[in-house]
């Protein structure tokens, strides 16, 4: 069963976490919580300026978008404690907003029916925080429910400071 995955925050990271999704079955995105609309969402994924278009079809209708044939739900709530992550199942949270970085503000998520949340930044007093190729093999899934992935530098040097 793939696992429910809601994006908090759909600026650069959050829309290439979407992009990488795209294909892999264990993955099913089912909400993006942004403020801006959907229809500009839309058209900030189909045409990235870095990446290029995207080869799925993207298309905004009323409070969802639509990738790949897919629908999306998209919501726009500033406080994570009002995000419907419990009605529509959702097992996981990228926080990828840069704002909800600390314990008490990830902590909202779970509050929303979230099991766990994963941020995509430095975070202060997480569970834990993972590198991939150092770390992950730590990771024990009845104890760690916010997670960081540590910062953009960390995750460069990280893995060569070990096999140094």
């Amino acid at each position: 069963m793939a696992v429910r995955v809601g994006i908090n925050g759909f600026g650069r990271i959050g829309r290439n976490v979407l992009r990488a999704a795209q294909g892999i079955k264990e993955i099913d995105i089912v909400a993006i919580n942004d403020l801006t609309d959907a229809k500009t969402l839309a058209h900030l994924l189909k045409y990235d300026s870095f990446f290029g278009g995207l080869d799925s079809d993207v298309k905004a209708g009323d409070g969802k978008l639509i990738v790949g044939g897919k629908e999306i739900t998209v919501v726009a709530k500033g406080d994570p404690a009002e995000l419907p992550w419990k009605d529509l199942k959702v097992d996981v949270v990228i926080e990828s907003t840069g704002r909800f970085v600390d314990r008490a503000g990830a902590s909202k998520h779970l509050a929303a029916g979230a099991k766990k949340v994963l941020i995509s930044a430095p975070a202060k007093e997480p569970d834990a925080t993972f590198v991939l190729g150092v770390n992950e093999h730590t990771y024990d899934p009845s104890k760690h429910h916010i997670i960081s992935n540590a910062s953009c530098t960390t995750n460069c040097l990280a893995p060569v400071a070990k096999v140094l």
